[in-house]
């Protein structure tokens, strides 16, 4: 499945609303970040379909924090770029959910009362425990959808049929939108 920048500015309204409507962004991502592991092992899928990587503050979504530095064209009609201390804010009323599921809602709002009330650094403190990061030392490393899966113990055979259905996702989703321009 491919990214969807209206989905991650919803999922990131969603959450900054449950936080009164600002946030700092490294917590933000964390928190999305850990919504998108427990639902593979909710789901065997991402919400975010994101790519990941090893930063020094812990794994991130790296198209979503490109968005929260460089903007886009949903993002920024709803979330504001980085100011004062990094933090972002709703600069309009959360999107009403139209890509995001109920289950995702009830899942965002579980990781956001279950960790919401920790602080930024340490949410970094503990998704450093996660298996699949690995300190990149200042720079990015690839975080693989299969690293995930190992780190939560997912069986091999599992790993490789969510990998194949996946792929199978974002090929269909490929054909579909080059149908459409035609």
């Amino acid at each position: 499945m491919r990214f969807d920048p209206e989905k991650v500015t919803e999922a990131s309204a969603f959450l900054l609303n449950l936080r009164g409507g600002r946030m700092h962004y490294i917590k933000l991502l964390k928190l999305l970040y850990i919504a998108d592991r427990e639902a593979f092992v909710e789901w065997g899928i991402p919400i975010s379909n994101d790519n990941y990587v090893s930063m020094d503050q812990g794994p991130v979504l790296s198209q979503t924090y490109n968005l929260i530095r460089e903007g886009g064209r949903v993002w920024s009609e709803y979330i504001s770029a980085p100011f004062d201390d990094y933090e972002v804010k709703l600069t309009n009323e959360p999107l009403k959910a139209k890509k995001l599921s109920l289950a995702e809602q009830n899942l965002l709002r579980h990781v956001f009362e279950q960790y919401g009330h920790k602080n930024r650094w340490d949410l970094v403190d503990f998704v450093h425990t996660f298996p699949e990061w690995q300190n990149p030392h200042g720079s990015s490393i690839p975080i693989d959808m299969e690293e995930i899966l190992r780190a939560l113990e997912e069986p091999s055979e599992n790993i490789q049929a969510i990998v194949a259905e996946l792929e199978h996702e974002r090929k269909f989703e490929e054909r579909l939108e080059h149908a459409c321009r035609s």
